[in-house]
């Protein structure tokens, strides 16, 4: 939806065909020594897909993007819906202060291939996290945007025990939605999840961040 507003595709095929820049890494050899002093990390990323599923084209220029960065000390952070390759701590050069993510908000792939596709199922972005994870990489999981009932009745320690070996869990409501929208009680509802995802992290002292707006919690007169 932003990429129309924006005019930069007039259809959503149009939207779902990946275009590569071709001279990302070129264009990272004259902005590197400008700010490379001023970079916290990197992050890769939000409006796109670093690692998108079936796509080695784009998957490969990530890594040599990711490489790139590392060897000036830039540190890296990922997230995709697509499936983190075990390259990641094969090669040299890739910096053990990045941080690798996934996005799950599902266990059940009906869902997924109803809101998520063309992406990597569930199961296969776990076990490529939990690999990297194994290997001493820095690893997290975006829970957003989690769907209300109406769209899926799920359980979230089911999901939250699946991927319990995380070092960080980010968790968000879903807004934008007009049948997301229609679900009553829509407070209550991210309010318990959020108490439960904190609850569990502690527990298991794993990291964690509730995005904005999904815990509303009334202030006392």
């Amino acid at each position: 939806m932003m990429k129309k507003r924006c005019g930069v595709i007039k259809t959503y095929k149009e939207w779902c065909m990946p275009k590569i820049v071709s001279n990302a890494l070129e264009l990272l050899d004259k902005e590197i020594p400008k700010y490379k002093d001023k970079i916290k990390y990197v992050h890769l990323c939000f409006s796109t897909d670093p690692f998108m599923y079936n796509q080695s084209q784009v998957s490969d220029l990530s890594l040599k993007i990711i490489e790139k960065l590392n060897a000036n000390k830039i540190r890296c952070t990922v997230l995709t819906k697509g499936v983190l390759p075990q390259e990641l701590c094969n090669r040299n050069g890739f910096s053990k202060n990045n941080e690798y993510g996934i996005t799950l908000v599902s266990l059940d792939e009906n869902f997924r291939r109803a809101y998520e596709p063309n992406s990597a199922n569930f199961r296969d972005r776990i076990d490529s996290l939990k690999y990297l994870h194994r290997k001493g990489f820095k690893t997290w999981v975006s829970m957003e945007p989690y769907p209300t009932p109406n769209l899926i009745k799920q359980d979230l320690n089911e999901i939250l025990e699946a991927v319990s070996f995380a070092d960080k869990i980010v968790f968000g409501r879903l807004n934008y939605n007009v049948k997301s929208s229609e679900f009553k009680y829509t407070k209550e509802f991210y309010n318990s999840l959020a108490a439960s995802v904190i609850k569990f992290c502690r527990k298991n002292k794993i990291s964690y961040h509730i995005k904005q707006g999904t815990q509303i919690i009334n202030k006392k007169p």
